[in-house]
């Protein structure tokens, strides 16, 4: 049971995240023209707002849930993988300050700021965050693999896939301008938790096979 809840939170996490990513704040900075189109899409931004709210907070409860399925695997695993959850939420909901201040500024006429605004958000979104949320997959994936209640293939799915989304982070520090490289690294991380969450959703997990 806990290993479907989990999945279907995930669900959640993966289409309100999604949305709030990728329809909105994508969408506007793809824009030619910034600053109008987060004036004109401030009924859009706060609806992106509130479906992020709604993604943390299932995030959270993702890795409590995964927590339970795992801690007699390896207790402390599995204290880091749900710590590095927990802090990525944190980051993600104070960074949501950026996004309002967004907003805000939009609705004031502010543009500069505006922008400024959710360029901050970027950077607490993709730079620090996902220190957090790219990190908390490498425990999990172990757990996985140690456990064998999820076919193994998928924990080292999840331990590439969280190491290609530090690997990013990385190239995006250090080489700003390699979008492509970026782009590769961010979907072994998105591929192996699709994955992971079809699993848990269609399948389940089998009784723990605990390896010494």
């Amino acid at each position: 049971m806990n290993a479907r809840l989990a999945g279907l939170l995930y669900l959640v996490v993966a289409v309100c995240g999604g949305f709030a990513e990728l329809a909105a704040r994508e969408t506007i900075k793809a824009s030619d023209d910034v600053a109008e189109a987060l004036r004109d899409s401030v009924g859009l931004m706060k609806v992106a707002f509130a479906a992020d709210l709604a993604a943390f907070t299932c995030f959270l409860l993702v890795g409590i849930a995964l927590y339970g399925l795992f801690k007699d695997v390896h207790r402390t695993a599995a204290i880091t993988m749900l710590t590095m959850n927990a802090v990525s939420v944190a980051i993600q909901c104070l960074n949501m300050v950026n996004h309002a201040g967004a907003v805000l500024a939009a609705q004031q006429g502010a543009d500069e700021l505006a922008v400024l605004f959710l360029e901050l958000h970027v950077v607490g979104y993709h730079l620090v965050a996902q220190i957090f949320f790219g990190g908390w997959l490498i425990p999990l994936g172990y757990l996985v693999v140690r456990s064998r209640m999820v076919p193994r293939l998928f924990g080292y799915a999840l331990m590439i896939g969280g190491t290609g989304y530090l690997l990013g982070l990385v190239v995006e520090l250090v080489a700003p301008g390699a979008d492509s490289v970026i782009l590769v690294l961010g979907m072994l991380g998105g591929i192996s938790e699709v994955a992971f969450l079809g699993w848990l959703l269609v399948r389940g997990v089998r009784r723990p096979v605990l390896v010494p």
